[in-house]
């Protein structure tokens, strides 16, 4: 189930609940990047980003025009999962995958836990 309430979509799985920030010209059918929290029921937060390879391309293409990254030769970001297929529910599905076989611990990173103003 996909919520939205004007600054962030949250996703509520019984695993978890992933937030995402609404960027403008991304929605939840058709983003093919996002920045997640992913809270799991115990408090505890991991952080990912979510990509498509033609971000990836398009990112390495600028690389390429502005000469960062030794002229596009070289991508890297942490915390990055690929996803082949656009959307929020597909990005939910990958995290969902990466708790029940383990690896999410070693896929994204472990996030301090929120601050007493309320910090997603």
């Amino acid at each position: 189930m996909i919520s939205f309430d004007g600054t962030f979509y949250t996703i509520a799985d019984p695993l978890f609940e992933m937030t995402i920030p609404a960027w403008e010209g991304y929605e939840p059918d058709t983003a093919d990047e996002a920045d997640a929290t992913i809270t799991f029921p115990d408090g505890s937060r991991r952080y990912a980003t979510f990509m498509t390879l033609s971000v990836i391309q398009r990112i390495i293409d600028k690389s390429t025009r502005t000469g960062e990254s030794l002229g596009g030769r070289y991508f890297w970001w942490s915390d990055l999962i690929i996803i082949r297929d656009v959307g929020f529910a597909g990005m939910a599905a990958a995290i969902r995958d990466l708790v029940e076989s383990g690896e999410i611990e070693r896929a994204c990173g472990l996030l301090d836990p929120p601050d007493e103003a309320g910090e997603r």
